[in-house]
């Protein structure tokens, strides 16, 4: 029954110690070893036992949250992308602002790729109100 021990231990593995912890995981552990002996009584193999036992118990996520485990949050980066959109915008068009007047000064066509361009901030913009 070692490995229901070592299936336990990898489920409640990011969950602070505590001695509400420790008393669920004695309990879910008396629980399978209790399901594997079910089991093998009506005739199942013990690794079979075992494994069915596992996929039958399924996931402790509400588990994890009576004991205040917090799952990863998400950070909203939208300000960061509009933030690196606009300064990414305006370095391209300086580029092709430069490359206008260089090249053919008589010429100009760098308002074209600006359009271009700016649908790029723009996005992010929206994207940045959409989650505020």
């Amino acid at each position: 029954m070692k490995s229901i021990k070592q299936h336990v231990d990898e489920l409640f593995k990011g969950i602070p110690e505590s001695e509400k912890k420790k008393i669920i995981k004695q309990e879910i552990v008396a629980n399978l070893q209790e399901k594997v002996f079910d089991l093998m009584e009506q005739g199942k193999e013990e690794e079979d036992a075992i494994n069915k036992a596992i996929v039958e118990f399924g996931d402790i996520e509400e588990i994890k949250q009576q004991l205040g485990h917090k799952l990863p949050t998400r950070r909203n980066n939208a300000k960061l992308n509009l933030g690196f959109s606009i300064w990414g915008s305006l370095l391209i068009i300086a580029l092709v602002v430069f490359v206008n007047f260089y090249y053919t000064p008589d010429v100009i066509w760098f308002v074209y790729p600006t359009f271009a361009v700016l649908w790029w901030p723009l996005s992010m913009v929206f994207n940045w109100l959409r989650l505020r």
